[in-house]
């Protein structure tokens, strides 16, 4: 599968752009979520590596081709680009059948190809199938009936799904009437000759076959532009039904379906003309919570077993903590952060991604204070209560500062160049620095209060619900202010002063509304924000 190559992408409308300047590559194999709120400009990415929407300026590259460029006018038709999209709404023919939902894109294929010798594909398939009689007399054992009929459906699909059949191979190996291993035998003897008979005939041409029975002449390919044949239809149609487990649901109609069902048929209609990458926009937001989750689990098989690139537009963070080999998190056009889901998590790159990735949310703590000789901070958090944060590495904030003045001056030196450029369009919908909230048991009237004058001095810090502890001896004095068990653990909303933290408490333990507790900020992974820029600093640990 090739990678894909996001170059200074850029899609606006007017002076709203839905995408900024965005680059991005996606490795072959990956499984991308593409991430972000409502309106971020996640689909419209989707949308123009699939060839659906037009970039305003940028290069796209699939593998190794080019696919747009507005410098060089390239802009490839979505058709061509070796693509499938599967799409919120399943889309899928009420008067076609399964099968026929399925096979319809491969129907209107029409293009240059490897020419395949079927016939040998067919009948060396069948001569594996008989290579065991055991086997297969035992397959045709299991579709039996009470009166010991064997059900035909069945048993065509039984052979399709052991053997690599299409339904025409399949029909006429049940149809040679084998009865014991000796007539097996037999058969796959007559068979053998067939085979070698249609290798010496190609030999007579100067051609042979390979691995997937494609005509070479020369140790080369034979190419030429021409449709499927049924029988490649056909075994197509068997390939993605048996990759999403929907084989026995050929014949139905897709009022016929679940909605899991009716998204398996979707997704293996677009899988059939085997895209080089699959793109889905929000495919299980129309599902109930269980079977979202059950088809989670199906899309990281189908990821596995496909070997194919999928990229994933969602909005539900869960989802892509969970899918994704890599998480592309965007903000108003603007690429925020990509890295592994993890790295996502516990290291974000700004408290926008803090406060985006995570459930429960992440608590929020204002902290004014300096770095000491030692490379620790000393803090004040929660109206005066001193803590020193110590890094877990090495830092000099007078360093970290001086890029921060550096990337502000960059910044404003680019929005003059705009400005004196005539073609430049300003962008209308400014960037600006994520505004944090900080729960507050008694929400303060901000609208009356002056706006703080921010020095080098503000910080602050990103506590993880997990990092708080309920403990005997804990440095903070707490009282329980809410709490949700849900069996494995429980969320608690905990008033530490007039400021609430969310914690997630891991087992059965049943707080009260309005106990006392003792609270304490553990692990090493509590973040220290840049309250000026809301750009991460580093991770440490909080001492008291």
């Amino acid at each position: 599968m090739p990678e894909i190559k996001l170059t200074n992408v850029t899609k606006r409308w007017g002076k709203f752009y839905a995408v900024d300047n965005l680059n991005l590559d996606i490795e072959d194999n990956a499984f991308i979520t593409l991430l972000g709120p409502s309106g971020c400009g996640k689909t419209t990415t989707l949308r123009m590596i699939a060839g659906l929407e037009t970039p305003t300026s940028g290069q796209i590259k699939i593998g190794d081709r080019v696919v747009y460029d507005s410098d060089a006018g390239i802009n490839i038709p979505p058709n061509k680009r070796k693509v499938g999209f599967l799409f919120q709404n399943y889309a899928l023919w009420p008067n076609m059948t399964v099968y026929q939902n399925i096979a319809f894109g491969l129907n209107n294929i029409k293009e240059e190809m490897a020419v395949k010798d079927l016939d040998a594909q067919k009948i060396s398939a069948q001569v594996a199938a008989l290579k065991n009689p055991k086997e297969y007399f035992k397959l045709i054992d299991e579709c039996k009936d009470k009166t010991g009929k064997v059900e035909t459906g069945k048993a065509y699909l039984k052979l399709i799904d052991a053997y690599t059949l299409s339904m025409y191979g399949a029909k006429e190996l049940y149809g040679f009437g084998l009865k014991d291993a000796a007539a097996c035998e037999e058969k796959r003897k007559q068979l053998e000759s067939q085979l070698a008979i249609i290798s010496k005939n190609h030999a007579a041409k100067n051609e042979s076959l390979n691995e997937n029975f494609e005509v070479l002449r020369d140790g080369k390919p034979v190419r030429e532009v021409r449709k499927l044949s049924k029988e490649e239809i056909d075994l197509s149609v068997r390939r993605v039904s048996r990759i999403v487990k929907i084989g026995m649901f050929m014949d139905r109609y897709p009022a016929e379906l679940s909605g899991g069902q009716q998204q398996r048929v979707a997704i293996a209609r677009t899988l059939a003309p085997e895209p080089q990458v699959l793109f889905m926009d929000e495919p299980l937001s129309n599902l109930d919570a269980k079977l979202r989750l059950e088809m989670r689990y199906e899309l990281q098989r189908l990821h596995i077993e496909t070997g194919s690139t999928f990229v994933y537009v969602t909005h539900d963070q869960m989802e892509a903590m969970t899918l994704a080999t890599k998480i592309c998190l965007i903000n108003n056009g603007v690429l925020q952060q990509y890295d592994a889901p993890l790295d996502v998590y516990n290291r974000p790159n700004n408290l926008f991604v803090a406060d985006f990735v995570g459930n429960p949310s992440i608590n929020f703590v204002e902290a004014k204070g300096k770095q000491g000789e030692d490379g620790s901070f000393d803090l004040e958090i929660f109206d005066g209560k001193k803590i020193k944060f110590t890094p877990n590495d090495s830092l000099s904030m007078t360093e970290w500062f001086a890029k921060r003045a550096e990337a502000e001056k960059a910044a404003e030196k680019e929005l003059e160049e705009i400005k004196a450029d005539k073609k430049a369009v300003e962008k209308g919908n400014k960037d600006e620095v994520f505004k944090y909230h900080i729960s507050l048991v008694e929400e303060e009237d901000y609208t009356l209060k002056e706006a703080p004058v921010i020095t080098d001095e503000d910080f602050v810090l990103g506590i993880r619900p997990e990092c708080i502890k309920i403990r005997d001896n804990g440095a903070f004095d707490g009282i329980i202010y809410g709490a949700m068990p849900t069996g494995m653990e429980s969320t608690i909303k905990i008033a530490v002063g007039n400021f609430l933290l969310t914690a997630v408490d891991f087992g059965n333990t049943l707080y009260q509304i309005n106990d006392n507790k003792k609270v304490d900020i553990d692990t090493n992974n509590i973040l220290l924000f840049d309250r000026k820029s809301g750009k991460a600093i580093c991770a440490g640990k909080v001492t008291v």
